[in-house]
């Protein structure tokens, strides 16, 4: 039986139900985001469930694609586990350009400081 609060959600434009649950992941704020800068960093299979795992931080290539992946596909704690505040800060320009607008959008209203004047226009 449906209840009332899938009723609502089933209401909701799919759109809103994304970014709900893109937000919804948010750490507090980027300061939490204590992933590692540099080597190996292997993604758990609830994150990355086909195709590569492990990713070279120090190759720019696979870094922007590990942040791809964690950003769309991380929970809460992977998301603080797996992402660097200081190389999401550096990536996001073009990292914002590569990933959808609901994880976009929910990650630049949580935090202002990844809007700049350059990603605005883009």
């Amino acid at each position: 039986m449906e209840s009332a609060a899938d009723h609502a959600a089933a209401a909701r434009p799919a759109g809103e139900v994304l970014y709900a649950r893109y937000a919804g992941r948010l750490p507090a704020s980027l300061e939490k985001l204590a992933g590692p800068t540099h080597g190996l960093v292997e993604v758990p299979l609830h994150v990355a469930w086909s195709g590569l795992r492990t990713y070279d931080l120090d190759r720019p290539r696979l870094r922007m694609g590990l942040y791809r992946t964690v950003l769309a596909e991380g929970g809460h704690e992977d998301l603080i586990t797996l992402l660097n505040h200081d190389l999401l800060v550096a990536q996001w320009p073009v990292l914002r350009t590569l990933i959808s607008r609901h994880v976009r959008t929910a990650w630049e209203d949580a935090y202002p400081e990844l809007v700049s004047p350059v990603s605005t226009a883009a």
